[in-house]
């Protein structure tokens, strides 16, 4: 694997190979610790969509709702009664905007296949999730960013995905084995993102990290 590949995440030329089994390549940004897959290896959008349509997740599975759980509890102990949030990633099932909605709420979502509104994302909002999506972005930093600047002051940004360790447990890792996954952040990662803006980062549990935006 060629070294000096651009990060998607900090766009640095400091992608170095970190590991390849007989799939995908897989990159390691010496800047900002993101694992990522190069662009010319990704699904195709009919292919990607088409595993997004599997995907039978919904309100009214209990089982769904307690795995998001997981980041809805620690997000509603931290925002303020009635804040306004957006759901960014929200799936063909939208499930934790109604949850939050349910908890007295208002929600906007937005999903890249199902649910695409750019308005959407030119609104300020209290809090926004992005709950198993991030590994699933092509282009993390302009994203990312992007969901940063419609953040309020004082608001909060829960991400939910699992955590890229060490190149030995990448390699017995399933959540790499998934072909819409080309992303893989770690907690070096979250904590650059943190430092880039001047945001406090908690680990609220394994998987979910929550940013909060200075005022």
């Amino acid at each position: 694997m060629a070294s000096g590949q651009i990060c998607p995440n900090c766009k640095t030329a400091d992608g170095t190979g970190f590991y390849q089994d007989e799939r995908r390549d897989y990159f390691r940004c010496q800047t900002c610790s993101l694992v990522f897959v190069p662009a010319w290896q990704f699904l195709s959008a009919e292919e990607e969509k088409a595993r997004y349509d599997l995907h039978r997740n919904s309100p009214d599975d209990q089982d769904y709702r307690r795995f998001l759980s997981r980041i809805f509890i620690p997000m509603q102990e931290r925002i303020a009664p009635e804040s306004f949030g957006l759901d960014f990633g929200s799936g063909p099932g939208p499930t934790l905007s109604v949850m939050f909605e349910q908890a007295g709420h208002p929600m906007a979502i937005y999903d890249h296949f199902y649910a695409r509104d750019p308005s959407v994302l030119e609104k300020q909002y209290d809090f926004i999730t992005a709950t198993e999506v991030v590994e699933h972005l092509h282009n993390p930093k302009e994203e990312l960013d992007k969901l940063w600047s419609c953040l309020k002051p004082n608001g909060w940004l829960g991400i939910m995905t699992k955590l890229a360790l060490d190149r030995e447990a990448f390699a017995n890792w399933h959540y790499k084995n998934d072909f819409t996954h080309i992303c893989f952040f770690s907690r070096a990662t979250f904590e650059w993102l943190a430092r880039k803006w001047q945001a406090k980062v908690t680990f609220a549990d394994k998987d979910v990290i929550l940013f909060h935006k200075n005022s």
